[in-house]
């Protein structure tokens, strides 16, 4: 660009501008906008007043709280972040630090999980005031409290105020603790005789659970637990994914919990229990961000607020049976280790042996092989009692099956003779079972606490991203019944081990005359309907009981080359000569055959005597 060019350009906006200045006619604003403005203004002030009027009217003697501005304070641990509102002195938000969603787990994104939050959860006092019930969460509180981070062995605290005049409050105090999960929430209420009636206080909780495992089937069986104050009863609504389930407890109730899969919120009563409460569980089945909503509407006493005795504690974290279970009576009943008859193995082999593997081990994997290795050596003595049995029965085989043919089709007559034949050599058919039924519970233990171990949760191991849930290498285009619409490749691993151990197992068993099913073909067929049942519980469960299959047959094959099956033939030889010759006490199993051998040939003889009876 020239000198000349420049020159124009710069002539140009010179005119322009001088033009919009000296020249351009003069718009007087209108005053109709600036009437509207003034409308709006005088329409939002009598909103305002209007909202302001409601409010004042809605709180009653307490109308001077009714209006303010919230602010927020935080108490935090190394485990738990809490956020508070000063309006009704309330818990906002509650963060597990160190705990995340699935889907963040799964998309590597490193959120904490919000256990608690206002956008979606509830938690009110209604105090019976002589002009209705007043929610103390529509109420502004002041605080001279900073929040802040509490440290190990130590705690901080976070108080609310509300004042009233003549020397009326109420009072809330919140304290955290420097570790843990548990929140200390103390009410107070000062002066308030004249302007409460004799009636307990409302406390409404309402929780919508979100989504944070992987199986959205297992995150809708949340539920409402708790525990009766007299006896310690343990309760709980049903864990169903669907429908909604509601129960009313007239009887005082120690605590209160929302159970989800692996997450725990609880309600804790320090003085006097609830008096009574409502409990409601509903599936939001259409839902996929709200799928259930846990309701639980309780009545507290009036008393302990006035008193000073109002102290209760929250508990929001992990459903850890080490965590929860010195939290209060019978809390940690809130973890399902297992049915009651099975409880003392969980609770006194399974979670302290986790305990000590967990020091050693940091794959889950590992553990879970080595946890397989202890209790499968601790049970080494029953296994080779059972192998000793079947080889007993081995030995006996070609006896059994001359009984057979010499008695033919007849299944009685058949069971008769071979119960004869173990009397005469002191065996018993039962004593192969005995070391295999004493291993079920271990088995049953396993099958009811993998599910609700959170040791396993987010642990990885090989292609399993998750040992809590299922593992999936496939998804299927469709849905099979009862199976899923994905493959679990260590269910898989775990049908095909126990169709080997069956085969295994059948090879070195004799054949059993006289029994309605054909059990060989049931060691096939078992292991075929358990994929079914385990093909969507967690992986970790199904690496348990595949890796303990391939230890039971190495075991088998192991014991198979000590066991000498000639001198087990010589003794049972023996055995045969000292009970014909009574030189050897019977066993009580061969005292039981005896007296049965005789009560059946007494009848045979009675029937052979006379016809009638044999008629009848």
């Amino acid at each position: 660009m020239d000198k000349n060019q420049v020159t124009g350009l710069l002539l140009i906006m010179a005119m322009l501008l001088g033009y919009q200045f000296f020249l351009a006619p003069k718009v007087e604003p209108e005053k109709a906008p600036e009437k509207a403005k003034v409308a709006q203004t005088s329409t939002a002030a009598k909103v305002t007043t209007v909202d302001s009027v409601a409010l004042k009217a809605a709180a009653g003697d307490f109308a001077s709280a009714a209006i303010g501005t919230a602010q927020e304070l935080v108490l935090e641990n190394k485990d738990i972040k809490v956020v508070f509102s000063t309006l009704g002195g309330k818990v906002k938000q509650v963060l597990l630090k160190n705990y995340e969603t699935y889907n963040s787990f799964a998309a590597q994104k490193k959120e904490p999980l919000l256990i608690f939050d206002e956008a979606f959860d509830k938690i009110t006092f209604d105090l019976p005031t002589t002009k209705g019930n007043v929610d103390l969460n529509k109420l502004y509180f002041t605080t001279s409290s900073k929040g802040g981070v509490a440290a190990e062995g130590q705690a901080q605290k976070v108080s609310f105020i509300l004042n009233l005049a003549n020397g009326q409050s109420i009072e809330q105090t919140y304290t955290l603790a420097g570790e843990g999960f548990l929140l200390d929430q103390d009410v107070k209420l000062q002066g308030l005789d004249g302007l409460l009636k004799n009636e307990s206080v409302k406390l409404n909780w309402i929780e919508n659970v979100r989504p944070t495992e992987k199986d959205l089937t297992e995150n809708r069986k949340a539920t409402v637990n708790y525990l009766l104050n007299e006896d310690e009863e343990f309760d709980q609504l049903a864990e169903t994914p669907t429908g909604s389930k509601e129960e009313s407890l007239e009887k005082p109730v120690k605590w209160v919990s929302f159970k989800k899969k692996y997450f725990l919120s609880g309600f804790i009563t320090k003085n006097a229990p609830i008096q009574k409460a409502n409990i409601v569980a509903t599936a939001n089945e259409t839902d996929s961000l709200n799928i259930k909503t846990l309701r639980a509407n309780m009545d507290l006493d009036l008393a302990d607020l006035k008193s000073g005795k109002g102290n209760y504690q929250w508990y929001f974290g992990p459903n850890d049976y080490n965590l929860i279970k010195n939290v209060a009576p019978g809390f940690g009943k809130n973890v399902k280790l297992s049915y009651d008859i099975f409880l003392p193995i969980t609770r006194y082999v399974f979670v302290p042996l986790f305990n000590v593997l967990e020091t050693v081990f940091n794959n889950y994997g590992l553990l879970i092989i080595a946890l397989v290795l202890i209790i499968k050596f601790a049970l080494l003595p029953l296994t080779y009692k059972s192998y000793v049995s079947m080889a007993k029965m081995r030995i006996l085989q070609p006896e059994l099956n001359a009984i057979k043919e010499k008695v033919g089709d007849d299944a009685a007559a058949q069971q008769q003779a071979q119960m004869k034949l173990y009397g005469e050599v002191g065996v018993s058919p039962l004593s192969g079972c005995i070391p295999v039924l004493a291993t079920m519970p271990i088995l049953m233990a396993v099958f009811m606490l993998f599910p609700n171990l959170i040791n396993l949760r987010q642990q990885s191991f090989l292609w399993a991203n998750d040992l809590s849930t299922f593992d999936s290498i496939a998804t299927l285009p469709f849905s099979i019944p009862l199976y899923g619409n994905h493959i679990s490749l260590f269910t898989l691993l775990m049908t095909v081990s126990s169709i080997a151990y069956g085969y295994y197992n059948n090879q070195n068993t004799p054949d059993q005359t006289g029994q309605p099913i054909d059990m060989k073909k049931m060691a096939y067929i078992t292991p075929v309907i358990f994929m079914f049942v385990m093909n969507s519980l967690p992986a970790g469960m199904s690496f348990y009981y595949f890796v303990s299959n391939l230890v039971t047959i190495g075991q088998q094959i192991g014991i198979r080359k000590f066991v000498d099956e000639d001198k087990i033939k010589a003794v049972l030889e023996e055995n045969r000569k000292k009970i014909a010759a009574g030189g050897v006490k019977k066993s009580r199993f061969s005292e039981y055959i005896s007296k049965q051998m005789k009560a059946v040939e007494e009848t045979q003889k009675a029937q052979q005597a006379d016809p009638k009876k044999k008629k009848k």
